[in-house]
């Protein structure tokens, strides 16, 4: 099954009010951007309605809406169609920061909302996996990344120690 049935799906929630918004994250809202990685599921970042954040459980109304659609769920998981989607609240300074800037984006003329390449990149830098610092360096090395901008939301939301450290022991240098 197309991976738009996902987008789809997550815009469908929306128009229904069941979230605020959502935007996409990790490798999947990557891959808008650079070469595509291998990953496990797709990261979707929401911001809840009102009445659901002050919940004891906010992802229910969110499982509820796409289990009546026919998604199931496994583990920390909903399977779309055949994709294990990962739902994460937008939580955080950086987060709250790439959802407000977050770009509406057509794939195969179906909308999506993703996070910008330089959200993407912070998010990376601010997480620091090994393959989260691969992504970072792909995204410095991409043609089309604004690395200013990159250091204006490293620089409001908190990562310029990341980011120092990272060029010390990455040897980036503009």
């Amino acid at each position: 099954m197309s991976i738009t049935k996902v987008f789809s799906e997550l815009e469908a929630l929306r128009n229904a009010g069941v979230v605020e918004d959502y935007a996409l994250g990790g490798a999947v809202g990557a891959v808008r951007y650079i070469e595509p990685a291998a990953t496990q599921d797709i990261d979707v970042f929401v911001v809840f309605r009102s009445d659901s954040a002050a919940s004891l459980t906010p992802l229910g109304p969110i499982y509820d809406f796409f289990v009546r659609r026919g998604a199931r769920i496994e583990a920390e998981h909903l399977i779309i169609g055949e994709w294990p989607v990962q739902i994460l609240p937008a939580a955080g300074h950086l987060l709250e920061d790439a959802m407000k800037e977050a770009r509406t984006e057509k794939v195969e003329d179906q909308p999506i909302r993703v996070f910008s390449a330089e959200h993407l990149a912070a998010i990376a830098l601010d997480v620091g996996r090994p393959k989260d610092r691969i992504r970072l360096t792909q995204f410095l090395e991409w043609s089309g990344f604004d690395r200013d901008r990159f250091e204006a939301i490293v620089e409001r939301t908190g990562l310029v120690a990341k980011w120092q450290q990272f060029k010390r022991l990455f040897g980036d240098e503009e």
